[in-house]
């Protein structure tokens, strides 16, 4: 298999000469916006955003809106690509997606995250997140007490069957539950 290095060059550019792209999909609430900023302060640019050059010559963001509109006034690295529209639009649809396909290995993730500090509260909470996400299970980083129980699912032929099945089972002292799917 021979693999295409489509990209064409690394430009220096003024972050609002690029155009945003307009079949953009992605949202970005505050708390990402903050924790860029914060990581942006402290460390600054350390990956390009992605663009294509149009036929006027003007750079079409593929990816890094974010990073662009966070700093309308800085140069940034932009590796500009040899792309189609089709070809961008395919990349703009699945970059940020088969990223967050990746797997975490917790030991890892948590020995990275004990020796990283933060002076930005917002990058703080994000590191926060990620140490407490699915430790609990609930990925809000809260712990959640929940007690030990043993449980039986039954599949039934029908309503009328579940219902006498769980009449009996109560009777019988059994604490039952009616679930339909």
């Amino acid at each position: 298999m021979t693999i295409r290095d489509r990209i064409r060059e690394l430009r220096r550019v003024p972050a609002s000469q690029l155009k945003p792209n307009p079949r953009n999909w992605r949202l970005h609430p505050e708390n990402q916006q903050a924790a860029l900023r914060g990581l942006l302060n402290e460390i600054g640019y350390a990956d390009a955003l992605l663009a294509r050059e149009l036929p006027d010559g003007t750079l079409e963001l593929i990816d890094g809106h974010l990073r662009a509109a966070e700093t309308p006034d800085e140069t940034v690295p932009v590796l500009v690509l040899d792309v189609n529209q089709q070809e961008a639009d395919m990349i703009l649809a699945t970059h940020d997606p088969i990223a967050a396909m990746a797997e975490t290995d917790r030991e890892q993730l948590d020995a990275l995250l004990g020796d990283l500090q933060s002076e930005d509260a917002a990058v703080r909470a994000m590191l926060d997140g990620l140490s407490n996400k699915g430790k609990s299970g609930t990925g809000a980083g809260h712990d959640v007490e929940v007690p030990e129980a043993y449980q039986v699912v039954v599949e039934c032929g029908g309503e009328s069957v579940q219902r006498e099945l769980y009449e009996r089972l109560t009777s019988e002292g059994f604490c039952c539950r009616l679930l339909t799917l």
